[in-house]
């Protein structure tokens, strides 16, 4: 990542005083390690006339994927990859934020002890990104930056300049021109409103980012006309984080227009004393509403399929009108922390007639899944590869062929949703697709005509108006009369 930040100057005011606000000297080149890699500093020009500081930050993809615990941007099978060959290096984004912040701390602060006049002079300034993300475009980055008293020129750059024809890339080489700005304003906008065009941040977002959106942003974002989506995307789209940010700059912008103090503005509502009633976990939701389907279905044998460490299971034992339960999973160990959670070593004999635990593939035929009422699949579609989904659906919908099957897997509309969900991942890092409400339904639906089965569809948790629910659940009936009557 390369950025340069130019200025001019005269011999009463010599450009080369950047060197006293950035506290490096210009003679020298110099080099800071940071968590991701290492930041240089250096000045490809350095006159009375006209001074250019540049600082080039080379990422350590390696540190990059070990920082992040080697979580990948969502959840393909080509993730792994993804993790070491992307754009981390080469475009700007919260990487080169936090470097600007790092090694220009005292710049961003106004800070210069040499020169105690130099941090509130407005001077001439020309910032220079090569290579910016923008997701929105030319004009975004025109709305961000112009309303804070930037000239700005900001050039798509083309996908491939030998093929015109495949257009422009997200990226644009962005020019920033300013006379009426100090060198810490400069800094100040660029540490937050980088990130926000490549909306996405490489470390994890904390409540303590509204504390320094609101630093960073003090006498700029209050009355920035795009504040709603710089707070947004700054914090990473977490809503309890966002609606806090908005709420404290809200606070800003009244105590300012009033000319009075927030403290005095922040005291008309009394704190609340009651505690606020804590939602039902999605997962209690979940199995709520697989226990309420099977029971409607008259279901009294039951397979949960991918039972894992035998929550279903336990719900399914606590209802006497389901006879004989059975957990099947892949994983030795999940079984076994389902046995000690079942407590299957202390369970009353007659208890213990009505659960089994085996172990088994969904991948592969098995005589012993046969002539069940029901198979629940909670939560498993999305643990496998999709070419390895038509094994699946052979095994427990042609060779199985339960009365009932449900299936339930998450809406990744509603990703979207989720305050502590990263922008861009998927819920847990073992799965290796999450679909639409059109996916799902198309796969479901597919594979009921193929194997004799009706579907309906119902929604698991909230029911979002614009993104549906979080969880969605396949309610699988079979309609062949023949086969049917043999199950």
């Amino acid at each position: 990542m390369f950025l340069t930040i130019t200025t001019t100057g005269t011999p009463e005011r010599p450009a080369t005083d950047l060197g006293y606000l950035l506290h490096k000297h210009p003679d020298k080149a110099q080099a800071f390690s940071t968590s991701y890699g290492t930041a240089h500093v250096l000045y490809p020009e350095a006159e009375a006339g006209r001074c250019t500081a540049a600082l080039l930050l080379e990422v350590d993809a390696v540190a990059l994927v070990r920082r992040g615990k080697g979580k990948g941007r969502g959840g393909a099978p080509d993730a792994a990859l993804a993790q070491y060959v992307n754009d981390r290096p080469y475009a700007a984004s919260s990487l080169l934020a936090v470097a600007l912040s790092s090694v220009f701390s005292s710049a961003m602060k106004g800070v210069c002890h040499a020169k105690p006049e130099l941090p509130g002079q407005v001077r001439p300034l020309r910032v220079e990104v090569p290579a910016l993300p923008a997701r929105g475009g030319p004009d975004l980055v025109r709305k961000l930056f112009e309303p804070l008293g930037w000239t700005v020129t900001a050039e798509p750059v083309p996908l491939d300049t030998e093929f015109p024809a495949w257009g422009d890339s997200r990226y644009v080489r962005l020019v920033l021109e300013s006379d009426a700005l100090t060198l810490a304003e400069a800094l100040r906008h660029l540490y937050v409103l980088l990130p926000v065009l490549d909306d996405a941040k490489h470390y994890w977002v904390a409540p303590d980012e509204v504390d320094k959106l609101l630093r960073v942003g003090e006498g700029w974002l209050p009355g920035h006309p795009e504040q709603r989506l710089i707070t947004s995307r700054y914090l990473s789209r977490r809503w309890a984080l966002t609606r806090q940010a908005t709420e404290r700059l809200e606070l800003v912008r009244l105590a300012e227009t009033d000319d009075s103090e927030v403290e005095e503005i922040d005291n008309a509502v009394e704190a609340e004393t009651e505690a606020e009633e804590k939602p039902t976990p999605l997962a209690v939701q979940r199995r709520e509403a697989i226990v309420t389907a099977l029971r409607q279905s008259g279901a009294a044998r039951v397979l949960d399929l991918g039972c894992g460490q035998g929550q279903l299971v336990q719900a399914l034992l606590k209802d006497p009108a389901f006879t004989e339960i059975v957990g099947v999973d892949v994983s030795m160990r999940a079984l076994t922390i389902a046995s000690r959670r079942l407590k299957l070593d202390r369970m009353g004999e007659r208890q213990a007639s009505r659960v089994q635990l085996f172990q088994g593939s969904l991948a592969y035929t098995d005589a012993r899944l046969k002539g069940y009422d029901a198979a629940v699949l909670s939560e498993v579609v999305e643990h496998l590869d999709l070419p390895r989904l038509p094994a699946l659906e052979y095994a427990v919908f042609g060779s199985a062929r339960p009365r009932t099957v449900l299936v339930t897997t998450p809406n990744v509309e509603y990703n979207v949703r989720w305050e502590s969900l990263p922008a861009g991942h998927v819920r847990h890092g073992d799965h290796r697709f999450e679909w639409t409400r059109a996916e799902f339904r198309a796969w479901a639906e597919a594979v009921a005509e193929r194997h004799g089965y009706g579907v309906a569809f119902e929604p698991v948790g909230p029911d979002d108006p614009e993104v549906g629910p979080p969880t969605q659940m396949a309610v699988f009936t079979l309609t062949t009369p023949k086969e049917a009557k043999a199950a």
